[in-house]
């Protein structure tokens, strides 16, 4: 468990505002790497699947214009008995999708009490391939403020509430920090995980257990197979998907295909340290684990969280994971809903 060494740090990330979560992890499953494995492993992704079925089955397929010729591909569920007048926003994260593990449990469950969610995929993500012709990267904030504001075209009668998870908690804190500018009428978020500095998480993957990078490299190749069979006369990839190294796939990958010159101005152009989140005016909570091996605990210190912001951090958790019970139910779960039923 990773702890901070004095005052300024806790003060730095904001320690008035930090409360510790009440996650306890079945012994056996225990550890950061457990946790972050077992919580989209077979069989618990099969069961998942099969138990959210008529959850997938019940869902609209929509398609957001995001202006600029972007179009972003989402899926929707109507509240299930009493409607309460609020729809859950749900972003996924990096080479995740609408059908990530977690979205099929929080999914259902914030229908189950009345609200309505709507399964953002960013771009290049789940099947959405084919539906525009530039690469997906993280920068790409203009488009996903733009679907928020078709989405409060859309559901005008709606108060909108972000759940986001790893990059999706990301993205969904830099919303939250550009909402009022932009004229996008949000209530309140939760991140689960986010991304804080891009650059620290690169180094975790790189120099962590292999099983970590190699999961993301798995994904991503067969992410830019589908993009290329989208776009066969732009896209070939074929330097990029013969690199075995993550931090050098990104490297080709920022300095070829995106407008960034160099990788380390493409990782602080998403990253949300030093202040760039000041500006968060709705009701927020973020969740980090300290033992998280893909989201190092550190970055806490060069961050600052606005008094909208309330920081819960568990000594356990792993990534994403939060896993409990003989069965690995997620406690993830149960901790969203009450932050969005508070």
């Amino acid at each position: 468990m990773t702890t901070f060494a004095d005052d300024s740090d806790q003060r730095h990330a904001g320690s008035h505002q930090i409360r510790p979560a009440d996650f306890r992890p079945t012994w056996w499953a225990a550890g950061p790497h457990a946790q972050s494995v077992l919580s989209s492993a077979q069989p618990r992704r099969w069961l998942i699947r099969r138990a959210a079925q008529d959850f997938r089955a019940d869902s609209q397929e929509i398609l957001i214009d995001c202006g600029a010729g972007v179009r972003l591909l989402a899926h929707f569920n109507a509240a299930q008995g009493k409607p309460n007048g609020r729809l859950a926003v749900i972003i996924h994260g990096w080479e995740g999708s609408s059908d990530s593990i977690y979205n099929l449990t929080t999914g259902p469950l914030l229908n189950r009490h009345g609200f309505d969610t709507l399964r953002l995929n960013l771009r290049d993500h789940g099947e959405s391939h084919h539906l525009n012709e530039e690469l997906f990267h993280s920068c790409r904030l203009e488009e996903v403020l733009g679907a928020f504001k078709w989405i409060n075209r859309r559901f005008p009668e709606r108060t909108v509430a972000i759940v986001g998870f790893s990059l999706g908690g990301n993205f969904a804190l830099r919303v939250a920090n550009k909402a009022r500018e932009q004229g996008i009428a949000l209530d309140q978020v939760v991140a689960i995980c986010p991304v804080l500095d891009p650059s620290e998480t690169m180094r975790a993957l790189d120099q962590g257990p292999a099983i970590y990078e190699q999961y993301f490299i798995h994904k991503w190749r067969r992410s830019l197979a589908r993009k290329r069979a989208a776009f066969p006369h732009i896209y070939h990839f074929n330097e990029l998907a013969s690199l075995k190294n993550l931090m050098h796939m990104t490297d080709h990958f920022v300095v070829n295909y995106t407008e960034y010159d160099d990788l380390q101005t493409y990782l602080q152009g998403y990253a949300i340290t030093e202040g760039k989140i000041d500006n968060i005016d709705v009701r927020t909570t973020v969740l980090m684990a300290d033992d998280d091996p893909v989201i190092p605990i550190e970055g806490l210190r060069n961050m600052h969280f606005p008094d909208a912001v309330e920081l819960y951090r568990s000594p356990a958790g792993g990534h994403c994971g939060f896993l409990q019970g003989w069965r690995l139910q997620t406690w993830l779960d149960q901790f969203v809903l009450r932050q969005l039923a508070g």
